[in-house]
Protein backbone atom coordinates (compact mmCIF):
# COMPACT_ATOMS: atom_id res chain seq x y z
CA UNK A 1 0.00 0.00 0.00
CA UNK A 2 1.44 3.07 -0.98
CA UNK A 3 2.57 6.38 1.44
CA UNK A 4 0.27 8.63 -0.66
CA UNK A 5 -3.00 6.17 -0.52
CA UNK A 6 -2.95 6.17 2.97
CA UNK A 7 -2.45 9.90 3.23
CA UNK A 8 -5.35 10.58 0.89
CA UNK A 9 -7.67 8.15 2.61
CA UNK A 10 -6.52 9.99 5.97
CA UNK A 11 -7.23 13.65 4.68
CA UNK A 12 -10.45 12.44 3.38
CA UNK A 13 -11.85 10.43 6.64
CA UNK A 14 -10.38 13.64 9.05
CA UNK A 15 -11.86 16.48 6.49
CA UNK A 16 -15.16 14.73 6.20
CA UNK A 17 -15.47 14.13 9.78
CA UNK A 18 -14.50 17.36 10.86
CA UNK A 19 -16.71 18.74 8.78
CA UNK A 20 -19.88 17.22 9.80
CA UNK A 21 -18.49 18.38 13.34
CA UNK A 22 -18.20 22.19 12.63
CA UNK A 23 -21.44 22.00 10.57
CA UNK A 24 -23.38 21.20 13.82
CA UNK A 25 -22.01 23.89 15.59
CA UNK A 26 -23.08 26.38 12.62
CA UNK A 27 -26.34 24.50 11.79
CA UNK A 28 -27.04 25.10 15.61
CA UNK A 29 -25.66 28.54 16.16
CA UNK A 30 -27.58 29.54 13.12
CA UNK A 31 -30.99 28.68 14.62
CA UNK A 32 -30.44 29.98 17.62
CA UNK A 33 -29.89 33.31 15.94
CA UNK A 34 -25.85 33.64 16.81
CA UNK A 35 -24.04 35.76 14.05
CA UNK A 36 -21.65 32.96 12.48
CA UNK A 37 -18.48 35.01 10.40
CA UNK A 38 -17.05 32.34 9.24
CA UNK A 39 -17.33 28.38 8.39
CA UNK A 40 -13.87 26.59 7.51
CA UNK A 41 -12.93 23.74 6.32
CA UNK A 42 -9.23 23.38 7.45
CA UNK A 43 -6.65 25.76 8.87
CA UNK A 44 -4.19 28.30 7.28
CA UNK A 45 -3.88 29.89 3.92
CA UNK A 46 -7.63 30.05 2.10
CA UNK A 47 -7.88 28.16 -1.14
CA UNK A 48 -11.25 29.27 -1.81
CA UNK A 49 -13.52 31.85 -0.19
CA UNK A 50 -16.95 32.61 -0.64
CA UNK A 51 -18.98 35.05 1.23
CA UNK A 52 -22.96 33.80 0.96
CA UNK A 53 -26.13 36.01 1.02
CA UNK A 54 -25.95 35.02 4.60
CA UNK A 55 -22.85 37.14 5.09
CA UNK A 56 -21.21 34.38 6.38
CA UNK A 57 -17.63 33.77 4.71
CA UNK A 58 -17.34 30.15 3.59
CA UNK A 59 -13.72 29.33 3.22
CA UNK A 60 -11.72 25.89 1.99
CA UNK A 61 -8.26 26.42 3.63
CA UNK A 62 -4.82 24.52 2.68
CA UNK A 63 -4.68 22.59 5.93
CA UNK A 64 -7.36 19.95 5.42
CA UNK A 65 -6.83 18.03 9.03
CA UNK A 66 -9.00 20.24 11.02
CA UNK A 67 -11.60 23.30 10.46
CA UNK A 68 -13.67 25.86 12.69
CA UNK A 69 -16.74 28.03 13.17
CA UNK A 70 -15.98 31.73 14.01
CA UNK A 71 -19.23 33.10 15.74
CA UNK A 72 -19.37 36.93 16.35
CA UNK A 73 -17.55 37.63 19.79
CA UNK A 74 -17.06 40.94 21.96
CA UNK A 75 -14.09 39.17 23.54
CA UNK A 76 -12.11 39.18 20.24
CA UNK A 77 -13.08 42.49 18.67
CA UNK A 78 -15.53 45.46 19.02
CA UNK A 79 -18.64 44.59 18.17
CA UNK A 80 -21.15 47.13 16.23
CA UNK A 81 -24.25 47.90 18.35
CA UNK A 82 -26.41 46.90 16.74
CA UNK A 83 -25.36 43.24 16.26
CA UNK A 84 -24.57 43.18 20.34
CA UNK A 85 -27.43 41.06 21.03
CA UNK A 86 -26.47 38.50 18.49
CA UNK A 87 -22.92 37.83 20.15
CA UNK A 88 -21.70 35.18 21.43
CA UNK A 89 -21.23 36.59 24.97
CA UNK A 90 -24.90 38.16 24.63
CA UNK A 91 -26.62 35.01 24.34
CA UNK A 92 -28.32 33.04 26.47
CA UNK A 93 -26.19 30.05 28.31
CA UNK A 94 -28.38 27.70 27.59
CA UNK A 95 -27.99 28.47 23.92
CA UNK A 96 -24.71 28.58 24.49
CA UNK A 97 -24.66 25.06 25.54
CA UNK A 98 -26.27 23.78 22.72
CA UNK A 99 -24.33 25.46 20.06
CA UNK A 100 -21.37 23.92 21.74
CA UNK A 101 -22.73 20.45 22.14
CA UNK A 102 -24.04 20.25 19.02
CA UNK A 103 -20.53 19.06 17.38
CA UNK A 104 -20.20 16.08 18.80
CA UNK A 105 -23.80 15.46 18.41
CA UNK A 106 -23.19 15.82 14.68
CA UNK A 107 -20.85 13.30 15.25
CA UNK A 108 -22.93 10.66 16.89
CA UNK A 109 -25.98 11.40 14.25
CA UNK A 110 -23.52 11.13 11.24
CA UNK A 111 -22.33 7.97 12.75
CA UNK A 112 -25.69 6.41 13.49
CA UNK A 113 -26.89 7.16 10.23
CA UNK A 114 -24.22 5.40 8.46
CA UNK A 115 -25.01 2.38 10.66
CA UNK A 116 -28.24 2.57 9.69
CA UNK A 117 -27.96 2.52 6.38
CA UNK A 118 -25.17 -0.46 6.46
CA UNK A 119 -27.72 -2.81 8.63
CA UNK A 120 -30.61 -1.69 5.97
CA UNK A 121 -28.51 -2.59 3.15
CA UNK A 122 -26.36 -5.54 4.53
CA UNK A 123 -28.43 -6.70 8.01
CA UNK A 124 -25.63 -7.92 10.76
CA UNK A 125 -23.54 -10.84 10.59
CA UNK A 126 -21.81 -12.26 13.27
CA UNK A 127 -19.02 -14.95 13.34
CA UNK A 128 -20.22 -17.49 16.16
CA UNK A 129 -18.71 -17.79 19.60
CA UNK A 130 -17.73 -20.84 18.88
CA UNK A 131 -14.31 -21.45 21.10
CA UNK A 132 -11.12 -23.27 19.48
CA UNK A 133 -8.27 -24.29 21.33
CA UNK A 134 -7.77 -23.79 24.44
CA UNK A 135 -3.93 -22.83 26.35
CA UNK A 136 -3.11 -25.33 28.54
CA UNK A 137 -2.66 -23.74 31.79
CA UNK A 138 -4.30 -20.65 31.21
CA UNK A 139 -7.18 -19.14 33.04
CA UNK A 140 -9.59 -19.62 30.81
CA UNK A 141 -8.64 -23.68 30.67
CA UNK A 142 -8.67 -23.37 34.81
CA UNK A 143 -12.41 -21.88 33.92
CA UNK A 144 -13.02 -25.25 32.92
CA UNK A 145 -13.67 -23.78 29.07
CA UNK A 146 -13.29 -26.62 26.51
CA UNK A 147 -12.75 -26.59 22.74
CA UNK A 148 -15.96 -26.41 21.29
CA UNK A 149 -17.85 -24.51 23.45
CA UNK A 150 -20.14 -21.76 22.46
CA UNK A 151 -20.58 -18.81 24.12
CA UNK A 152 -24.46 -17.54 25.19
CA UNK A 153 -23.94 -15.15 27.59
CA UNK A 154 -21.08 -13.59 29.51
CA UNK A 155 -21.39 -11.27 32.59
CA UNK A 156 -25.20 -11.61 32.01
CA UNK A 157 -25.50 -9.81 28.86
CA UNK A 158 -26.20 -12.18 25.97
CA UNK A 159 -24.00 -13.05 23.14
CA UNK A 160 -24.80 -12.49 19.45
CA UNK A 161 -21.01 -13.19 18.36
CA UNK A 162 -17.50 -13.07 18.90
CA UNK A 163 -16.97 -9.55 18.50
CA UNK A 164 -19.51 -9.52 21.96
CA UNK A 165 -17.18 -11.79 23.59
CA UNK A 166 -14.20 -9.89 23.14
CA UNK A 167 -15.71 -6.69 24.53
CA UNK A 168 -17.03 -7.84 27.18
CA UNK A 169 -14.14 -9.91 28.10
CA UNK A 170 -11.89 -6.67 28.27
CA UNK A 171 -14.50 -4.61 29.89
CA UNK A 172 -14.39 -7.80 32.52
CA UNK A 173 -10.80 -7.70 32.41
CA UNK A 174 -10.29 -3.86 33.10
CA UNK A 175 -12.69 -3.98 36.33
CA UNK A 176 -12.57 -6.37 38.52
CA UNK A 177 -11.10 -9.44 36.63
CA UNK A 178 -14.09 -11.90 36.73
CA UNK A 179 -15.97 -13.28 33.68
CA UNK A 180 -18.86 -15.65 34.17
CA UNK A 181 -19.90 -17.40 30.67
CA UNK A 182 -22.72 -19.16 30.03
CA UNK A 183 -21.57 -21.91 27.41
CA UNK A 184 -23.27 -24.71 25.36
CA UNK A 185 -20.84 -27.84 25.08
CA UNK A 186 -20.16 -29.76 21.68
CA UNK A 187 -22.57 -32.72 23.40
CA UNK A 188 -25.03 -29.72 23.76
CA UNK A 189 -25.16 -29.12 27.80
CA UNK A 190 -25.12 -25.93 29.34
CA UNK A 191 -23.03 -24.74 32.06
CA UNK A 192 -21.51 -22.04 33.83
CA UNK A 193 -17.29 -21.32 33.98
CA UNK A 194 -16.00 -18.38 35.40
CA UNK A 195 -12.52 -16.76 34.33
CA UNK A 196 -10.17 -14.80 37.03
CA UNK A 197 -7.77 -12.99 36.71
CA UNK A 198 -6.86 -11.09 40.32
CA UNK A 199 -3.76 -9.66 39.64
CA UNK A 200 -4.11 -5.97 38.69
CA UNK A 201 -0.76 -5.70 36.92
CA UNK A 202 -1.38 -9.22 34.42
CA UNK A 203 -5.16 -8.04 33.86
CA UNK A 204 -4.09 -4.39 32.67
CA UNK A 205 -1.26 -6.28 30.57
CA UNK A 206 -4.35 -7.82 28.97
CA UNK A 207 -5.77 -4.80 28.51
CA UNK A 208 -2.57 -3.96 25.88
CA UNK A 209 -3.37 -4.04 21.84
CA UNK A 210 -3.59 -8.41 20.88
CA UNK A 211 -3.15 -9.14 24.42
CA UNK A 212 -6.38 -9.79 25.83
CA UNK A 213 -7.23 -13.45 23.96
CA UNK A 214 -3.77 -15.09 24.07
CA UNK A 215 -3.65 -13.95 27.71
CA UNK A 216 -6.83 -15.89 29.22
CA UNK A 217 -5.87 -18.89 26.47
CA UNK A 218 -8.66 -18.79 24.01
CA UNK A 219 -10.17 -18.28 20.47
CA UNK A 220 -12.76 -18.54 18.30
CA UNK A 221 -12.84 -21.65 16.27
CA UNK A 222 -12.74 -21.41 12.05
CA UNK A 223 -12.93 -24.08 10.77
CA UNK A 224 -9.62 -23.73 7.95
CA UNK A 225 -9.51 -26.06 4.79
CA UNK A 226 -6.70 -28.48 4.89
CA UNK A 227 -5.18 -26.83 1.98
CA UNK A 228 -1.25 -25.97 2.37
CA UNK A 229 0.15 -22.73 2.34
CA UNK A 230 3.55 -23.15 3.32
CA UNK A 231 6.04 -25.89 3.20
CA UNK A 232 9.23 -26.13 4.61
CA UNK A 233 12.17 -27.00 2.62
CA UNK A 234 13.61 -30.13 3.86
CA UNK A 235 10.92 -30.52 6.77
CA UNK A 236 8.76 -34.07 6.45
CA UNK A 237 6.29 -32.77 4.48
CA UNK A 238 8.79 -31.15 1.36
CA UNK A 239 10.67 -34.55 1.60
CA UNK A 240 8.24 -36.68 1.20
CA UNK A 241 6.83 -34.16 -2.02
CA UNK A 242 4.28 -32.54 -1.05
CA UNK A 243 4.06 -28.62 -1.80
CA UNK A 244 1.97 -25.88 -1.62
CA UNK A 245 -1.73 -25.43 -2.83
CA UNK A 246 -1.92 -29.36 -2.29
CA UNK A 247 -5.31 -30.45 -0.56
CA UNK A 248 -4.99 -32.95 1.97
CA UNK A 249 -8.00 -35.66 1.64
CA UNK A 250 -6.96 -38.40 4.29
CA UNK A 251 -4.49 -38.89 6.56
CA UNK A 252 -3.53 -43.15 7.36
CA UNK A 253 -7.09 -43.54 5.80
CA UNK A 254 -9.04 -41.35 7.91
CA UNK A 255 -10.82 -38.04 5.89
CA UNK A 256 -9.43 -34.78 6.81
CA UNK A 257 -11.60 -32.25 5.90
CA UNK A 258 -10.38 -29.37 8.17
CA UNK A 259 -6.35 -28.11 8.81
CA UNK A 260 -7.27 -28.28 12.76
CA UNK A 261 -7.78 -32.02 12.62
CA UNK A 262 -4.54 -32.61 10.81
CA UNK A 263 -2.68 -30.77 12.88
CA UNK A 264 -3.97 -32.49 15.74
CA UNK A 265 -3.79 -35.72 14.02
CA UNK A 266 0.09 -35.70 12.87
CA UNK A 267 1.08 -33.98 16.78
CA UNK A 268 -0.10 -37.11 18.37
CA UNK A 269 2.51 -38.96 16.02
CA UNK A 270 5.42 -37.79 16.67
CA UNK A 271 8.58 -39.75 14.91
CA UNK A 272 5.75 -42.64 12.81
CA UNK A 273 5.51 -42.78 9.59
CA UNK A 274 2.41 -41.88 8.04
CA UNK A 275 0.51 -42.06 4.37
CA UNK A 276 -0.92 -38.84 3.32
CA UNK A 277 -3.70 -38.84 0.79
CA UNK A 278 -3.64 -35.53 -1.45
CA UNK A 279 -5.15 -33.79 -4.64
CA UNK A 280 -3.22 -31.64 -6.71
CA UNK A 281 -4.60 -30.13 -10.10
CA UNK A 282 -7.56 -32.80 -9.76
CA UNK A 283 -5.58 -35.73 -9.29
CA UNK A 284 -5.24 -37.59 -6.08
CA UNK A 285 -1.87 -38.81 -4.67
CA UNK A 286 -0.32 -40.57 -1.90
CA UNK A 287 2.40 -39.76 -0.25
CA UNK A 288 4.58 -41.65 2.78
CA UNK A 289 5.91 -38.89 5.35
CA UNK A 290 7.96 -39.32 8.26
CA UNK A 291 6.87 -36.79 11.01
CA UNK A 292 9.51 -35.31 13.21
CA UNK A 293 9.21 -34.35 16.87
CA UNK A 294 9.11 -31.35 18.55
CA UNK A 295 8.84 -30.27 22.53
CA UNK A 296 6.09 -27.77 23.42
CA UNK A 297 5.72 -27.35 27.04
CA UNK A 298 7.41 -30.06 28.07
CA UNK A 299 5.66 -32.20 25.88
CA UNK A 300 6.48 -34.26 22.50
CA UNK A 301 4.90 -33.34 19.96
CA UNK A 302 4.80 -34.78 15.69
CA UNK A 303 5.55 -31.79 13.38
CA UNK A 304 5.98 -31.85 9.07
CA UNK A 305 6.26 -28.73 9.13
CA UNK A 306 3.79 -27.26 6.92
CA UNK A 307 1.32 -24.12 7.05
CA UNK A 308 -2.38 -23.46 6.31
CA UNK A 309 -3.32 -21.70 3.16
CA UNK A 310 -4.98 -18.15 4.31
CA UNK A 311 -8.47 -17.64 4.50
CA UNK A 312 -9.60 -15.43 1.96
CA UNK A 313 -12.96 -15.40 3.65
CA UNK A 314 -14.95 -17.01 6.10
CA UNK A 315 -16.73 -20.26 6.03
CA UNK A 316 -20.89 -19.75 6.19
CA UNK A 317 -20.82 -22.62 8.72
CA UNK A 318 -19.44 -20.14 11.48
CA UNK A 319 -21.42 -16.89 10.39
CA UNK A 320 -25.28 -16.04 11.26
CA UNK A 321 -26.65 -13.64 9.00
CA UNK A 322 -29.98 -11.01 10.13
CA UNK A 323 -31.61 -8.83 7.88
CA UNK A 324 -33.03 -5.93 9.55
CA UNK A 325 -36.20 -3.80 8.18
CA UNK A 326 -35.81 -0.16 8.13
CA UNK A 327 -37.24 0.68 11.45
CA UNK A 328 -35.02 -2.71 13.21
CA UNK A 329 -32.08 -1.16 11.44
CA UNK A 330 -32.35 2.13 12.97
CA UNK A 331 -33.06 0.65 16.50
CA UNK A 332 -29.96 -1.31 16.04
CA UNK A 333 -27.93 1.63 14.56
CA UNK A 334 -29.19 4.05 17.58
CA UNK A 335 -28.26 0.70 20.16
CA UNK A 336 -25.28 0.06 18.51
CA UNK A 337 -23.50 3.97 18.63
CA UNK A 338 -24.87 4.28 22.08
CA UNK A 339 -23.06 1.42 23.45
CA UNK A 340 -19.61 2.40 21.50
CA UNK A 341 -19.75 5.66 23.27
CA UNK A 342 -20.53 4.45 26.31
CA UNK A 343 -17.67 2.02 26.07
CA UNK A 344 -15.06 4.74 24.95
CA UNK A 345 -16.06 6.62 27.72
CA UNK A 346 -15.67 3.71 30.07
CA UNK A 347 -12.21 2.58 28.91
CA UNK A 348 -11.29 6.13 28.84
CA UNK A 349 -11.65 6.77 32.45
CA UNK A 350 -10.01 3.31 33.37
CA UNK A 351 -7.14 4.41 31.13
CA UNK A 352 -6.63 7.16 33.30
CA UNK A 353 -7.20 5.80 36.66
CA UNK A 354 -4.80 3.12 35.08
CA UNK A 355 -6.73 -0.59 34.67
CA UNK A 356 -6.44 -0.37 31.18
CA UNK A 357 -3.44 0.37 29.33
CA UNK A 358 -1.96 3.53 27.99
CA UNK A 359 -0.87 2.15 25.12
CA UNK A 360 -4.39 1.87 23.37
CA UNK A 361 -4.18 5.93 22.67
CA UNK A 362 -3.39 5.85 18.82
CA UNK A 363 -1.97 8.77 17.22
CA UNK A 364 -1.84 9.78 13.37
CA UNK A 365 0.02 7.39 12.13
CA UNK A 366 -2.18 4.39 13.20
CA UNK A 367 -5.72 6.54 12.42
CA UNK A 368 -3.93 7.02 9.07
CA UNK A 369 -2.68 3.63 8.24
CA UNK A 370 -6.43 2.01 9.31
CA UNK A 371 -7.51 4.23 6.93
CA UNK A 372 -5.72 3.35 3.79
CA UNK A 373 -6.33 -0.54 4.71
CA UNK A 374 -9.57 -0.09 5.36
CA UNK A 375 -9.97 2.04 1.92
CA UNK A 376 -8.15 -0.87 0.29
CA UNK A 377 -10.79 -3.67 1.73
CA UNK A 378 -13.20 -2.20 0.24
CA UNK A 379 -16.74 0.12 1.13
CA UNK A 380 -17.96 -1.59 3.89
CA UNK A 381 -14.85 -1.61 5.83
CA UNK A 382 -13.74 2.23 5.09
CA UNK A 383 -17.58 3.07 6.13
CA UNK A 384 -17.01 1.14 9.31
CA UNK A 385 -13.74 2.85 10.42
CA UNK A 386 -16.05 6.52 9.71
CA UNK A 387 -18.54 5.23 12.32
CA UNK A 388 -15.75 4.56 14.69
CA UNK A 389 -13.63 8.05 14.25
CA UNK A 390 -16.79 9.69 14.34
CA UNK A 391 -17.76 8.48 18.15
CA UNK A 392 -14.35 9.19 19.00
CA UNK A 393 -14.40 12.37 18.00
CA UNK A 394 -17.87 13.52 19.58
CA UNK A 395 -16.30 11.54 22.40
CA UNK A 396 -13.18 13.33 23.20
CA UNK A 397 -14.34 16.82 22.05
CA UNK A 398 -17.33 16.18 25.36
CA UNK A 399 -13.45 15.73 27.71
CA UNK A 400 -14.12 18.55 30.71
CA UNK A 401 -10.78 20.11 28.78
CA UNK A 402 -10.68 23.80 28.51
CA UNK A 403 -10.10 24.13 24.59
CA UNK A 404 -12.48 21.40 23.80
CA UNK A 405 -16.11 21.48 23.46
CA UNK A 406 -16.19 19.87 26.92
CA UNK A 407 -14.16 22.33 28.56
CA UNK A 408 -15.98 25.38 27.46
CA UNK A 409 -19.43 23.74 27.91
CA UNK A 410 -17.96 23.25 32.01
CA UNK A 411 -17.08 27.17 31.54
CA UNK A 412 -20.39 28.28 30.53
CA UNK A 413 -22.13 25.91 33.20
CA UNK A 414 -20.41 27.83 35.52
CA UNK A 415 -21.09 30.92 34.71
CA UNK A 416 -24.90 30.10 34.52
CA UNK A 417 -24.55 28.72 38.28
CA UNK A 418 -22.12 31.27 39.48
CA UNK A 419 -24.68 34.50 37.56
CA UNK A 420 -21.70 36.02 35.82
CA UNK A 421 -18.66 34.63 33.99
CA UNK A 422 -15.55 33.69 35.22
CA UNK A 423 -12.64 36.12 35.43
CA UNK A 424 -9.72 36.52 32.35
CA UNK A 425 -7.29 34.58 35.01
CA UNK A 426 -9.10 32.15 35.25
CA UNK A 427 -10.16 30.93 32.07
CA UNK A 428 -6.60 31.76 30.98
CA UNK A 429 -5.55 29.27 33.34
CA UNK A 430 -7.83 26.77 31.84
CA UNK A 431 -6.82 27.02 28.70
CA UNK A 432 -3.59 26.36 29.63
CA UNK A 433 -3.97 23.66 31.39
CA UNK A 434 -6.26 22.46 28.58
CA UNK A 435 -2.96 22.88 26.13
CA UNK A 436 -0.83 21.01 28.89
CA UNK A 437 -3.49 17.87 29.21
CA UNK A 438 -3.79 17.65 25.06
CA UNK A 439 -0.13 18.19 24.36
CA UNK A 440 0.46 15.32 26.65
CA UNK A 441 -2.53 13.08 25.09
CA UNK A 442 -0.78 13.57 21.58
CA UNK A 443 2.63 12.99 22.75
CA UNK A 444 1.26 9.53 24.29
CA UNK A 445 -0.33 8.94 21.24
CA UNK A 446 2.64 9.71 18.76
CA UNK A 447 4.71 7.49 20.92
CA UNK A 448 2.71 4.90 20.58
CA UNK A 449 2.76 4.93 17.26
CA UNK A 450 6.32 4.96 16.57
CA UNK A 451 6.26 2.37 18.64
CA UNK A 452 4.45 0.14 16.94
CA UNK A 453 6.25 1.21 13.43
CA UNK A 454 9.37 -0.54 14.96
CA UNK A 455 8.10 -3.23 16.44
Amino acid sequence: MSFLWTVFWFVIAVGLLVTVHEFGHFWVARRLGFKVLRFSVGFGKPLVKRVGADQVEYVLAAIPLGGYVKLLDEREAPVPAADLARSFTRRPVWQRILVLLAGPAFNLIFAVALLWAMLWVNGVTEVRAILGDITVGSPAEQAGLRSGDEVRSLNGAPVKGANDVIFRLLDAMSANGEATLVVRGADGATRTATISVPDATQRRHLTEPSELLQGVGLGFWIPTPAVLGKVKAGGPAALAGLQAGDTIVAVDGRRIDDFRLLANYIHGRADQRISVDYRRGGALRTAAVQVAHDQVNGKTVGRIQVEPAPLTQLPESVLVHTSLRPLAALNAAVHEAGDKMLMQARFFWRMVVGRVSLKNLNGPLSIAQVAGESAHMGVGAFLSLLVYLSLSLGFLNLLPIPILDGGQIVFQAAEWLKGSPLSERTQAFGQQVGIALLIVLMSVALYNDIARQFS
